[in-house]
């Protein structure tokens, strides 16, 4: 019950959108190692061939439960995404191809998001609606994710 709060969170607020992966990937790491599903990123199975022995039926329910896993996995991903970034991860046909591709994609730090982030940053205004921790908060996030895009702020930043 306490996963699928969690789940419940994260996808109403921390979605991937392209300029967070870092902090992202770091959040569905955790969530998938609760779900115990963390394997399915280093682990894929292939169905065994057809048989009638026990290492077979052994290696057949190992293989389905591998299924659910990684299901389990790759919907977890993809419900923490934005939407317009859930058709281009949707059809990869495991988890472990899936996060390989989301490393390759945002992993590094283009110019593109390194701009986003830094035009986030400058435009950033206190919610009248937050307190001050929160606002701390929101700006201590943006300034962690400038240094690890390696984008160090000027003093009058």
């Amino acid at each position: 019950m306490a996963t699928k709060n969690v789940v419940v969170d994260l996808t109403k607020r921390e979605k991937l959108d392209g300029t967070n992966f870092d902090m992202w990937h770091r959040k569905i790491q955790y969530l998938l190692n609760e779900q115990e599903v963390l394997e399915t990123l280093t682990i894929v199975m292939m169905r065994p061939e057809n048989g009638n022995t026990a290492q077979h039926r052994y290696d057949l329910e190992t293989y389905e439960s591998w299924v659910k896993k990684d299901h389990c996995a790759r919907f977890t991903m993809l419900s923490s995404m934005h939407n317009d970034l859930i058709g281009e991860f949707e059809n990869y046909p495991n988890a472990q191809e899936m996060w390989n591709q989301l490393k390759i994609s945002y992993g590094g730090t283009s110019a593109t998001i390194l701009r986003a982030l830094t035009l986030k940053f400058e435009k950033y205004v206190m919610d009248s609606k937050h307190s001050m921790a929160e606002h701390l908060r929101t700006m201590s996030t943006l300034i962690r994710d400038l240094k690890a895009a390696s984008n160090n702020l000027s003093n009058e930043q």
